[in-house]
């Protein structure tokens, strides 16, 4: 560890009801030298909310590999810098782990100020076998990519926590209807945290 370094902070943010970031989380991010967030303009809202008045750059897929160099310098100049996604914890299927792997091997500390999760969330309510779970993230956009991952995964006792757009959920069901059978139970979350719902949307039966 380098003592004279800075500390990047891994700060999970809400996904859905602003009333759920954390008190220790508020406070690093208005102390920060600079925030590093998936979308500015989106995490404006929540920093405008919190009276944080830190600098914040964009750091997403297309531009993390750029963007590591100059975040690495600022802590390595003794700046603690804050990642932060658009909604949830960073790096679990947001940007992140590029900027996350060099900090560690320049040896930055890098701690994590938990909170929400919406994979986490989601299986605490589902209803389903949460002692062995697998997190698969996305699938893939392409119907025969996905179909092919969901082949692989056929033969999974665990049970299997999906992101899914709301543009592909339908297709997606119904391949998974198709490879795992009627069988196995579902439940299928959304707006898990927005205050105008106290519960996810949830439908059980007939794939995973």
């Amino acid at each position: 560890m380098n003592e004279q370094s800075g500390r990047l902070w891994v700060v999970a943010t809400p996904i859905g009801n602003l009333d759920d970031l954390s008190k220790r989380a508020e406070a690093i991010l208005c102390e920060v030298a600079l925030i590093a967030a998936e979308d500015t303009r989106h995490s404006g809202a929540l920093l405008t909310r919190i009276g944080s008045r830190v600098p914040t750059i964009a750091l997403h897929e297309h531009n993390e590999r750029d963007q590591v160099a100059r975040l690495i310098e600022v802590l390595q100049q003794g700046g603690n810098v804050v990642l932060i996604s658009d909604a949830g914890t960073p790096l679990i299927s947001d940007p992140g782990f590029r900027l996350v792997r060099a900090a560690r091997e320049a040896g930055i500390t890098v701690s994590p100020v938990p909170r929400p999760c919406a994979a986490i969330a989601a299986l605490s309510v589902a209803g389903l076998p949460s002692d062995r779970f697998i997190f698969e993230g996305f699938l893939a956009a392409k119907a025969s990519a996905r179909r092919e991952r969901l082949q692989q995964l056929a033969a999974e006792s665990r049970t299997l926590i999906f992101h899914e757009s709301s543009h592909r959920i339908l297709d997606a069901v119904r391949d998974m209807a198709v490879v795992f059978g009627a069988q196995r139970q579902a439940v299928i979350a959304r707006e898990l945290t927005k205050v105008f719902r106290n519960r996810p949307l949830g439908i059980t039966g007939g794939v995973a």
